[in-house]
């Protein structure tokens, strides 16, 4: 049996903690916040709760949301009825619920600041409130920005997003998706059990901070939400370019990066929860095995193929232009007209169609422009069609 230190009590760290305790391992998990708001949605999708059915199965406040309505940037409207419900979280109480968990499995859970690491010794140091201790292995698990390690790199700018937002005191029965014109990011707002998460995310090498909070107020404005007795959110958040998921490393000798610090997350919707878990699950049992060099290859296998993909997609979907007209608006325009296409964004929200799948789905399902649209915003080959110069949808 081993002693793990865990840097970061979020989703990714406390599920690895919990993997480690149960497999009998000593696991201290430090963090200065541990359950605490962030700004973002908060949305777990069906492949979330099918991977962990205690996600539903527990009596926490919980909003469980079947209806979308996407806004283009000209604020035309599409609404998408979802198969399997999002299931959202106040942040506080999802990740109250997995140090709980952590917790029970055996994790001893320490809410202080950890100000330094050491991992050029066999066994790595950590530094707390002044005091250095050491442990067989140390998973850093405390989100996008972290500068500790040596043996792997920090983000640049164009691999983080920004995220503003604002917890709003009111209630809602849908979540709301607005694009906006020249913009590598979105406005949401997602209904909790008692209020409404509502924020913006956008590219930090692209936007400024000012640009997001204009573009975030005016939507308030629009849409009739009261942000005057709203608490305002900041935070930083990985957006990986394809590098990033390829390139850089998320293990060493005696430590290993999970969660947001391993930038697991899905540069075009921000989606960054499941893959947290996920991660700090795979990380979790990979170690109890005695199998760290194997925790790459299972991650890749289970979901990093799938963010390298949205990685090369993401500039195009958010920049890119489709008969004249941006693809986002052309989206939208496509979801009012055409049911097949509906079902199809329905599914890829819910999390039961994954992005490398699409092409036979598309090819086999859509005809004419539709598939012409989603191939040139998934960069693949379509059969020659006739040329056509109507707008219309199929």
């Amino acid at each position: 049996m081993a002693d793990y230190v865990i840097v970061g009590g979020g989703p990714s760290g406390a599920m690895c903690g919990e993997q480690l305790a149960r497999a009998g391992h000593t696991v201290d998990i430090y963090d200065e916040h541990l359950a605490w708001e962030k700004p973002c949605g908060g949305g777990l999708t069906y492949k979330a709760t099918q991977c962990f059915p205690f996600l539903l199965d527990n009596p926490l406040p919980k909003k469980m949301i079947r209806k979308v309505e996407i806004i283009s940037a000209e604020n035309q409207r599409a609404a998408l009825d979802l198969q399997h419900p999002i299931v959202i979280y106040s942040r506080t109480v999802l990740n109250g619920l997995l140090l709980d968990r952590a917790r029970e499995a055996g994790c001893r859970i320490h809410r202080s600041r950890v100000h330094n690491i050491d991992t050029s010794t066999d066994r790595p140091r950590y530094s707390v409130d002044g005091d250095w201790h050491d442990s067989d292995f140390l998973v850093l698990a405390g989100g996008a920005r972290n500068q500790f390690l040596p043996g792997t790199r920090a983000l640049a700018r164009d691999e983080l997003e920004m995220t503003q937002g604002y917890f709003v005191p009111q209630t809602a029965d849908q979540i709301l998706i607005k694009f906006l014109p020249e913009f590598e990011g979105y406005i949401w707002s997602f209904p909790r059990a008692d209020h409404i998460s509502l924020g913006i995310c956008g590219s930090m090498q692209a936007h400024t901070s000012a640009e997001l909070r204009s573009h975030l107020h005016h939507f308030a404005g629009t849409e009739q939400i009261d942000t005057s007795h709203a608490k305002f959110y900041s935070h930083v958040l990985p957006s990986p370019q394809v590098r990033t998921l390829a390139d850089r490393a998320v293990v060493g000798r005696n430590w290993a990066l999970c969660g947001d610090a391993a930038a697991w997350v899905d540069p075009l919707t921000g989606e960054g929860l499941f893959y947290a878990m996920r991660s700090g699950e795979i990380l979790g049992k990979s170690l109890a095995e005695g199998c760290a060099e194997k925790y790459p290859a299972r991650v890749r296998s289970s979901f990093s193929l799938e963010l390298e993909f949205a990685a090369r997609i993401v500039r195009r979907f958010y920049r890119g232009s489709f008969l004249g007209t941006a693809v986002t608006t052309r989206m939208v325009q496509f979801l009012q007209r055409n049911a097949v296409f509906r079902q199809l964004l329905s599914d890829l929200f819910c999390g039961t169609q994954d992005y490398t799948s699409l092409k036979q789905r598309v090819l086999g399902h859509l005809g004419g422009t539709l598939s012409q649209f989603v191939s040139s915003v998934l960069h693949f080959e379509t059969p020659a069609a006739k040329p056509r110069t109507s707008d219309a949808a199929d």
